[in-house]
């Protein structure tokens, strides 16, 4: 007896912890709070099929209940057998016929919306001029930070990706090393980026993220890349059509700009000497760099897209990166600096901006 009621007190535990536990999922994260007209439709699918798959466990559950009480032993006696349907046409066919119908109602809207998903022609319009009218960004999954490329604009970012709201974003996927995986959860569902092809989607983008959190939507890489795979991590900045004019224009105005090694500014100096061959401090870098473009990482919301955006944490990525990012392609490679180098550096680093 003491057994049974332990069961259902945890049985009741679970069920009050899942309706509570539901309601935990941030704006900027969970795919339950959609924000982008993607994600929303993706997300009527998943409240369809909970849906049909509460009424077959309610169906269910509830024949059991009744059998359960119609022959149970202190109602019918100990030795009435109940009629046997073994064999029955009529049941076979009914329970046969349920599930392809429910299946076809679930099958409708989820193929419907996956051919939706996947027509990006639009990406090849172009106007009178000859120009691409719509917003295309050639992402690149790397070890373990993204690249992102504005090809119509001539601009390459990292790490933070930025957007209009309003409209939908095309993005070519690839990886640069092994497969990974594109996510938004709070825009829309994933896409992996393969070595071998490229794939293409579009999400939509329906409200400024400057009223989040952190003022950002997170993304993840959702497929198991590596030892640093959970903290391969990038963030989305929604921007107004006005504001994200101006933050190309910002990012074209950087275009030639180079740490002199000659400098007198420590930083600018060291950044030259061991950081140019493999990071770009022009918007206009060159796609396809060792390392992540800096140009606005003073703009960021995080450092290597994890840690609080300030020196002391930016210092310590330079000094061991592989403390934060186990496998990362940058470690090892500056322990010659010495302390006053790695200041410099960081305050360097942490002045380029185009937004300030």
């Amino acid at each position: 007896m003491m057994k049974g009621l332990k069961k259902w007190s945890l049985f009741s535990l679970l069920a009050v912890m899942m309706v509570f536990l539901s309601g935990c999922g941030e704006d900027y994260l969970s795919t339950l709070k959609p924000a982008g007209q993607v994600g929303k439709e993706q997300y009527n699918i998943l409240l369809l099929a909970t849906g049909i798959m509460t009424f077959v466990v309610v169906v269910v559950s509830v024949i059991y209940l009744l059998a359960f009480l119609k022959f149970r032993r202190s109602k019918v006696g100990e030795n009435v057998i109940p009629k046997q349907v073994e064999g029955s046409h009529t049941l076979e066919v009914i329970w046969t016929v349920i599930p392809i119908i429910l299946l076809l109602i679930l099958a409708v809207p989820v193929v419907t919306a996956t051919y939706k998903f996947a027509d990006v022609a639009a990406m090849d319009e172009v106007d009178e001029n000859g120009n691409k009218t719509a917003l295309t960004v050639n992402v690149t999954a790397k070890l373990y930070w993204w690249e992102f490329e504005y090809p119509n604009q001539g601009i390459v970012t990292s790490q933070e990706l930025v957007v209009p709201s309003g409209q939908k974003v095309y993005f070519n996927l690839k990886a640069a090393d092994v497969k990974h995986s594109f996510w938004i959860p709070a825009v829309g569902g994933k896409m992996d980026t393969n070595v071998d092809n490229l794939n293409k989607f579009y999400l939509e983008f329906d409200q400024e993220s400057k009223d989040l959190k952190d003022g950002v939507f997170y993304g993840k890489c959702a497929e198991l890349c590596g030892p640093s795979h959970a903290l391969m991590d990038f963030k989305v900045k929604v921007l107004s059509q006005d504001a994200f004019d101006t933050w190309v224009a910002s990012m074209k105005a950087t275009e030639g700009k180079m740490a002199d090694k000659a400098s007198t500014d420590l930083g600018e100096a060291t950044f030259a000497n061991s950081c140019l061959g493999c990071h770009a401090v022009s918007g206009t870098g060159v796609s396809g760099a060792p390392g992540p473009n800096l140009a606005a990482f003073g703009d960021r919301n995080r450092v290597a897209g994890i840690l609080e955006h300030n020196e002391e944490n930016l210092k310590a990525w330079i000094k061991n990166p592989e403390q934060f990012k186990p496998g990362n392609l940058m470690t090892g490679k500056y322990g010659e600096l010495t302390d006053e180098e790695i200041q410099a550096l960081a305050t360097y680093i942490m002045g380029l901006s185009v937004e300030k």
